[in-house]
């Protein structure tokens, strides 16, 4: 006998919406959605398609008609609750736009639960197109299968995090000039945590020794290389999500 098909298809479009999902719902996805399904991925009535709506968790949905800027869809079950997030917030300097774009992208697949862009004296930048970046972790959190999407609040200045950092969470900061290794600070702190990093040229001392006096404060060190903004983002969430996170459950 053939093998029963996956349910749903592997092959199925995922997409976040804006509109609240709930088994028998009806409605239609217009704009750059239905352009998606419509052009890019040729769906037709009959398909499946799998949506999340960063609140109720993950369902598959029925196509119905398709027009050249509108496709019905009808919500058939849930497939996955809303996926528990660490609580963990990621604090990097604003980088130039490319490689700020792939920390998000990578923050998103990791699991950062909100992304809290920071402006230091030595960034590059001191702006981030708000529009562009949701946009890019909406759609690393499509391709990495996530049900929750990532909090991205606008860039704010390190001294205006500093005063306004909650007391209750843990701000780990990665610093060039040394602190305790990055997978022994965190193994006893999973959440809420803070990860803060630097702009590719480090804070100056004065910014230093602010972080250092917080009273939430903790330094570490990522290890004996100089890294850049972007992989020492990538590399402290990952450590901290195999050390405190969520990449030990049984998944």
């Amino acid at each position: 006998m053939p093998a029963t098909p996956a349910w749903p298809p592997r092959s199925a479009p995922r997409l976040f919406v804006d509109d609240e999902l709930g088994e028998g719902r009806t409605f239609a996805l217009e704009g750059q959605h239905a352009h998606y399904l419509g052009k890019v991925m040729r769906v037709r009535e009959g398909d499946t398609v799998i949506l999340c709506d960063n609140v109720s968790g993950e369902w598959a949905a029925r196509v119905g008609q398709v027009e050249k800027r509108r496709v019905d869809v009808t919500v058939l079950e849930r497939l996955r609750e809303r996926e528990e997030v660490p609580d963990l917030w990621l604090c990097p300097a604003l980088l130039k736009k490319d490689r700020f774009d792939l920390l998000l992208e990578k923050a998103t697949e990791l699991g950062a639960a909100r992304i809290q862009p920071v402006v230091t004296r030595r960034c590059v930048a001191d702006k981030l197109n708000m529009v562009r970046a949701k946009t890019i972790t909406v759609e690393a959190a499509e391709q990495c299968a996530r049900t929750a999407l990532p909090e991205i609040t606008e860039p704010v200045k390190l001294s205006a995090l500093l005063e306004s950092w909650p007391s209750e969470r843990r701000l780990f900061f990665a610093d060039e000039e040394g602190g305790m290794p990055a997978a022994g600070a965190f193994r006893y702190n999973s959440g809420p945590v803070g990860i803060l990093i630097g702009p590719e040229g480090g804070f100056d001392s004065a910014e230093r020794e602010a972080v250092r006096n917080h009273p939430s404060s903790t330094a570490i060190t990522l290890g004996p290389r100089i890294l850049r903004g972007e992989t020492a983002a990538i590399s402290a969430l990952s450590v901290w999500m195999a050390t405190a996170g969520d990449w030990q459950g049984e998944g």
